[in-house]
């Protein structure tokens, strides 16, 4: 179990969480992978930082703009690809790593050819007794990818197959690029790896979830907070681009009733955000819908 594995960390304006996302990837226990750290055209001074850290160790360059998560991370993917990589993962750089996650990834996708991702249990940090994401699947009745146990850390038995994995965390086949395209670009951030999990099934390959491959997320240091007003537009925005994408998937009754959900929902959002008075989260679900 030698495969060559290309780690891709997406920096955004992150050069502390980075590098302590690089720190921590070193002390892996499976020996043969790089770093490749894509800067998605920070603001500040990440990338001098960064480099100065990484030295020739690991392997830095930068995407041309900010064209968003999955842009970005399909810069570093072909870099991979062309190196000759045989797994790619895909990491976030806010996140810790147990020094056998790595191992235990690449151990699960070897013992099933007919699996196309492994993703495992990723726990909050600061608060590793809760789960962030435990599995999941896509929701074709609402449109979304949820989660599994986010209340506590207890798992039973091994690993699984799952319809939907995070972004968060992904070990990819190299062969399934090749078959089903790169991520999809035209999200810019979330609901990419929904539709990304979409496109993969589509083409046959399975997700497989190990619950004993294990990181640790410090939700959410790219968007401000959990549910931030980004990231309220921006979920917003993608949900209806994803839903307008696989609509065919269900019957048009089944469509009708989802929009009139989706909108009822939307608006119950709205008061409830006039009455915590975050009119910018307002003003952000209002442009999430009239993209």
């Amino acid at each position: 179990m030698n495969k060559s594995v290309f780690i891709i960390l997406l920096n955004y304006n992150g050069s502390a969480d980075t590098i302590d996302c690089i720190r921590s990837l070193e002390k892996t226990d499976y020996d043969n992978y790089k770093i490749v750290v894509v800067d998605n055209e920070s603001t500040d001074n990440s990338p001098s930082i960064i480099k100065e850290a990484i030295g020739d160790k690991h392997i830095f360059m930068s995407s041309g703009k900010n064209g968003g998560f999955a842009y970005g991370n399909n810069v570093g993917i072909r870099y991979a690809l062309e190196q000759g990589a045989e797994y790619i993962l895909l990491i976030n750089t806010d996140t810790l790593v147990e020094p056998d996650f790595l191992s235990k990834l690449v151990g699960t996708a070897e013992e099933h050819p007919e699996t196309g991702l492994v993703t495992g249990k990723i726990l909050y940090e600061g608060n590793r007794d809760r789960i962030w994401y435990g599995g999941g699947e896509i929701n074709w009745k609402r449109f979304y990818g949820s989660h599994y146990q986010w209340e506590n850390t207890e798992d039973k038995g091994g690993s699984r197959t799952v319809t939907f994995a995070t972004g968060c965390l992904m070990l990819i086949k190299a062969e399934v690029f090749d078959k089903v395209g790169f991520l999809p670009e035209e999200y810019f951030m979330y609901y990419e790896d929904v539709d990304f999990c979409a496109m993969i099934q589509d083409k046959g390959f399975k997700i497989l979830y190990d619950p004993s491959a294990v990181i640790y997320h410090k939700v959410s240091a790219s968007s401000g907070e959990e549910e931030s007003a980004f990231a309220v537009e921006w979920n917003t925005r993608n949900r209806l681009r994803f839903i307008g994408k696989y609509k065919k998937k269900i019957d048009n009754l089944s469509y009708i009733k989802l929009m009139l959900f989706f909108y009822t929902t939307r608006v119950g959002k709205i008061v409830t955000y006039i009455f915590k008075k975050r009119l910018d989260k307002v003003g952000a679900l209002i442009k999430g819908i009239f993209f």
